[in-house]
């Protein structure tokens, strides 16, 4: 296979296409509409289902009903529009169905603006929605990534029964690069329903997806099955890359297209004579604590850089727990960080760093 010039959301759709998504429902929303564009073509040749609901709420109430049956079904949406998708989230989450949802970020609060941003953070991270439960949340640094990292959300989806979020921006899901797509997987038209799916009941007891037990101690023993499952993803899924971190003494931590940013950042600052490292979390949750906890036993300092007015940093801090100082530099609105100012923030790090000693 040969790599071509291909563009985030259309990419990013095309995975999914190959991946053998048999049914999509979404309402147009910058800047991941051209995620619906290309699916509005691509499912219908398949012979698959494509539907623009009326709303956000409309669709993702759809993707309830289609993952009930164990279709393989997905959404995506851009940030005002995952805001309206979160009972519906929910609901899917404590009815154990597996469903893959993409969030093109965008500037906010409010209608913003369709700039890049990365201050959906907290709720893919923290809640997607009312309730305890969590999200696998798998976030891609370019459009390769975000290709690979659908294929692999379905499989998580199904494997675990849950939620899972692919978070990109509007960065990569405008740019173009040069990426390799994977071979079409086959759906068999009688493709085998899991043993929970809503398909019939003509020779067995009916099955039932549901969310609501009324009973406290119904409801007690379903969060506590739920919560055992979200303790084994998080024991088994956890993934991040690094570069530079062997001799490394400052240490900075971003996710997504930062993450990238910051790459350039690392060998600029090399070249400057800063040993300075990098590590890049793939899965927002499961966090990678337990990494960024031995990192910081051997690091003199640590920055997180963000789009937004600093979320992940809090999940950094817990990690640290204090073992080194956790600085912050973020833009906001849809202003992307840049290495010349990640390198000005490094130096004043350690500036601060030696004049601690």
């Amino acid at each position: 296979m040969t790599k071509e010039l291909l563009e985030g959301n259309r990419a990013l759709a095309e995975a999914a296409v190959r991946a053998g998504v048999e049914a999509f429902f979404g309402y147009p929303i910058t800047p991941q509409t051209e995620v619906l564009e290309h699916l509005s073509k691509r499912l219908p040749e398949e012979g698959r289902v494509f539907l623009q609901a009326e709303s956000e709420v409309a669709s993702i109430n759809m993707v309830y009903g289609a993952a009930s049956t164990g279709a393989r079904v997905m959404t995506s949406s851009s940030s005002p529009g995952i805001s309206l998708m979160q009972e519906g989230l929910s609901y899917i989450a404590g009815s154990e169905v597996p469903v893959v949802v993409v969030n093109v970020m965008r500037g906010g609060p409010g209608l913003g603006n369709v700039q890049p941003a990365q201050s959906d953070y907290f709720q893919a991270v923290k809640m997607a929605g009312h309730g305890d439960f969590h999200m696998i949340v798998l976030a891609p640094a370019s459009v390769q990534e975000a290709i690979d990292l659908i294929g692999l959300s379905f499989e998580l989806a199904e494997r675990y029964r849950t939620i899972v979020m692919v978070v990109t921006d509007g960065a990569i899901g405008q740019m173009m690069e040069p990426a390799e797509l994977p071979p079409m997987r086959e759906i068999p038209q009688e493709r085998p329903r899991p043993s929970w799916a809503l398909t019939g009941a003509r020779e067995r007891e009916p099955n039932l997806v549901t969310s609501l037990y009324l009973g406290a101690e119904k409801l007690e023993a379903t969060n506590r099955r739920l919560q055992a499952r979200l303790q084994k993803i998080a024991a088994n899924e956890v993934r991040w890359e690094e570069e530079a971190v062997e001799d490394a003494e400052l240490l900075l931590v971003a996710f997504g297209s930062i993450g990238r940013i910051c790459q350039t950042a690392v060998r600029l600052g090399r070249k400057r004579g800063l040993k300075v490292g990098l590590l890049r979390p793939v899965t927002l949750w499961p966090f990678p604590s337990a990494r960024v906890a031995e990192l910081a036993e051997r690091v003199r300092g640590i920055l997180t850089v963000e789009m937004n007015a600093g979320q992940m940093v809090e999940d950094v801090r817990l990690a640290v727990e204090g073992r080194c100082p956790v600085r912050f530099h973020g833009r906001m609105g849809g202003a992307i960080p840049l290495p010349d100012e990640i390198l000005t923030q490094l130096e004043a790090l350690q500036d601060e760093m030696e004049g601690a000693e």
